[in-house]
C-alpha cells in the first residue's frame, strides 16, 4: 500500500485498518465450517432442517455444542447433526 503520509495520515491509517480487516474476513470465509442439522419445537410439533455456519474446529462434536446452545435460545431442540463440511 502506498500513501502520502504528509498529506493525509488519518486517511492512510483508515485505509490500512480496512485492508487488514478485509484480509482477516476473507481468510475466515475460506476456513468456514457449515453444519447440516435437524431440530424440533414442541407444542405444536414443528420439524426443521437447516444449514448453519459453525466457528472453531469443523467436527460434529463442535457443531453439536454450538447448535444446541443457539437453537435452545430460539426454543428449539437439536435432534441430529447430519454432516459438517469446510468451505
Amino acid at each position: 500500500m502506498f500513501c502520502f503520509m504528509k498529506r493525509k495520515p488519518t486517511l492512510c491509517a483508515a485505509i490500512a485498518a480496512f485492508s487488514i480487516g478485509m484480509g482477516a474476513t476473507a481468510g475466515q470465509a475460506l476456513a468456514a465450517c457449515t453444519a447440516e442439522y435437524k431440530a424440533k419445537r414442541d407444542n405444536p410439533l414443528e420439524l426443521f432442517y437447516d444449514v448453519a455456519q459453525v466457528d472453531g474446529p469443523c467436527t460434529r462434536e463442535n457443531a453439536q455444542a454450538q447448535l444446541q446452545a443457539a437453537l435452545a435460545a430460539q426454543g428449539l431442540t437439536l435432534l441430529k447433526v447430519l454432516s459438517v463440511s469446510e468451505n
